[in-house]
């Protein structure tokens, strides 16, 4: 485990198949993607779990500004060795290098600052709507490439939800494509792109396991230029509601369930829109702030008593 090469966190056998999770990768629906168990060496693996960050060490304020149910730890050399040695091996030439033998995705580069990367924890009732994730590196005029995600949860149920779901289109599917249930030492890695739209199911533990979390590290990989033709103006992440489960149509009778199902919709939706009206507001107490903002105020007051 504590070898310097940088491919020495990988287990030997992936490296080995390098070539046929490439050709699965490309040809994958419904974007580029593959599906890899045993990614890291079951030693590593292990020391990452052990010394994996309390769920209030990290991060739990959710977008809308409140403590949630999600935790996340962008400074993962704090946690140890062998976490030091993972950012050490990630944003090594062999550790880039062997991903683009992976996905045939080259020249990729390491983010330093694990921005909306690092530790992933997730508390029993968290789900995550479907979206595409921002395109360029918040700071750098880099493209992101790759999401590389690996599970570490040792015991997990894929009945219990918190399984990733890639969709082809959530304006119009109910169903993902594909569901994955997060087991341990199990490693995803997908395109980003504009067409690259996840999520994961809700997480509904049964009674004798509510102590567990949805446990992963999140790493993502750039690129300094990407084909024109997949190449889209920079935006943030972008959320879709979930649409209405396929049971639900004329002529179904509504249980106690259904009820509860469209109740939860609604009120992430309900929460959607008031996040967007925050940001919104937020944006407008920007604009009219100093001295730029009163000359705005003055231009608009002009064009509206003028404009006749």
């Amino acid at each position: 485990m504590h070898s310097s090469s940088g491919v020495s966190i990988i287990h030997p056998r992936v490296r080995e198949s390098a070539e046929a999770c490439q050709a699965e990768f490309v040809s994958a629906a419904p974007f580029p993607h593959v599906v890899i168990d045993d990614f890291l060496a079951p030693d590593f693996a292990a020391a990452l779990l052990e010394n994996f960050p309390a769920f209030e060490r990290g991060n739990s304020v959710g977008d809308d500004g409140k403590p949630g149910g999600k935790s996340t730890l962008a400074k993962i050399r704090q946690l140890g060795p062998a976490w030091q040695q993972l950012d050490n091996a990630i944003q090594s030439p062999e550790f880039l290098e062997a991903i683009g033998k992976l996905t045939g995705i080259g020249d990729l580069i390491y983010d330093p600052w694990y921005l909306g990367g690092g530790t992933h924890e997730n508390r029993n009732g968290m789900s995550l709507d479907p979206h595409v994730d921002f395109n360029y590196h918040p700071s750098e005029r880099w493209h992101r490439r790759l999401n590389l995600i690996v599970y570490l949860n040792p015991e997990w149920d894929a009945q219990w939800g918190g399984c990733l779901e890639l969709f082809r289109d959530p304006h119009a599917d109910a169903r993902p494509a594909r569901s994955v249930a997060p087991a341990f030492n199990r490693c995803v890695i997908f395109e980003t792109s504009e067409r690259s739209w996840h999520a994961f199911s809700r997480i509904e533990l049964p009674p004798e396991h509510a102590n567990l979390t949805r446990r992963s590290v999140a790493l993502y990989f750039y690129t300094k230029e990407r084909p024109a033709a997949e190449t889209a103006p920079r935006h943030t992440t972008y959320y879709v509601n979930r649409q209405l489960p396929m049971h639900l149509d004329e002529g179904h009778t509504l249980t106690r369930s259904d009820v509860a199902e469209i109740k939860q919709l609604i009120e992430q939706r309900d929460g959607h829109i008031h996040m967007l009206y925050a940001e919104n507001t937020a944006l407008r107490q920007a604009q009219d702030a100093g001295l730029t903002g009163h000359l705005l105020y003055l231009a608009k007051r002009a064009f509206v008593r003028f404009r006749k």
